[in-house]
C-alpha cells in the first residue's frame, strides 16, 4: 500500500493505519496517542466551562425522531457541539477529525459524509446500559468515537469503564477499556454493543459518530 500511496504523492499515516487495521480485524481501535495532553486539557477546560454555564441538558436514548430521557437506562448530560460556532479547541479537534475522515475515505472508500459530536459529562452514580449505536429508522452511523477528558491520575476504581461485547472465535467476550484522559476509542456502530459502567468520580468526554449517507 505504500508504493501505492507514493505513486500517487498521497503520504501514509502510521496512526490511521494502525486504526484502520484494528477495526479491520477486531472491529475496534484504542488509541492513546491521538491528542496530545495539550489538547486534551484543552477540550476539558472547554467542556468544563461550557457546563458551568449550564447548557448541557439530560441526555435521551433514541434519535430526534422518538428520543426519551430514561434515567434507568443512561444518566449522562451532554452539549452537541457546532462546527460552525466553536472555540479554539473545538477547530483542533474537528481539524484532526476531518483529516481522519478524508484518509478513511481516500484509503477505505467508507463513505463517510456526515458526523456529530457532544460532550457528555457521567455525575457520580450515573451509568448507560448495555446498548448499540444505531436505530432502526437510521444506520447512518458507521464508527462509534469517543475521547476521554478526565483528569490526569484516572484510577480503576473511579468506575465509568467501556465495556465492548464482543464475538471472539464464537465466544462472547468482553473487552473492558478505563478512561485515560486522551484515550480516544473507535469502533463499528452497527455491530458492537457496549455500555458505561457505573461513575465513582465525574466522568467527562465527547463521544460522537462518523456517518453514512
Amino acid at each position: 500500500m505504500s508504493k501505492l500511496f507514493e505513486a500517487i504523492g498521497f503520504v501514509e499515516n502510521p496512526l490511521y493505519e494502525t486504526i484502520i487495521d484494528d477495526i479491520s480485524s477486531k472491529k475496534y481501535s484504542i488509541v492513546d496517542s491521538f491528542f496530545t495532553d495539550e489538547e486534551t486539557n484543552l477540550l476539558r477546560q472547554s467542556l468544563i466551562e461550557k457546563h458551568e454555564k449550564d447548557t448541557f441538558k439530560k441526555a435521551a436514548i433514541g434519535n430526534k425522531l422518538n428520543e426519551t430521557i430514561v434515567k434507568s437506562i443512561r444518566g449522562d448530560v451532554i452539549l452537541w457541539i457546532d462546527e460552525t460556532k466553536n472555540d479554539a479547541s473545538e477547530l483542533l479537534f474537528f481539524n484532526k477529525i476531518n483529516d481522519l475522515i478524508a484518509y478513511l475515505n481516500r484509503t477505505c472508500f467508507m463513505g463517510i459524509l456526515h458526523k456529530e459530536f457532544h460532550y457528555a459529562l457521567y455525575p457520580q452514580g450515573t451509568f448507560y446500559k448495555r446498548h448499540i449505536d444505531t436505530f432502526e429508522n437510521d444506520d447512518r452511523r458507521k464508527l462509534s468515537f469517543v475521547c476521554y477528558l478526565n483528569e490526569d491520575g484516572w484510577l480503576p476504581e473511579n468506575g465509568g469503564e467501556l465495556v465492548l461485547y464482543l464475538n471472539e472465535n464464537n465466544k462472547p467476550v468482553e473487552k473492558v477499556i478505563y478512561p485515560i484522559p486522551g484515550r480516544v476509542v473507535i469502533f463499528e456502530s452497527q455491530l458492537i454493543e457496549h455500555e458505561v459502567k457505573p461513575v465513582n468520580k465525574e466522568r467527562l468526554s465527547i463521544t460522537g459518530w462518523l456517518k453514512t449517507r
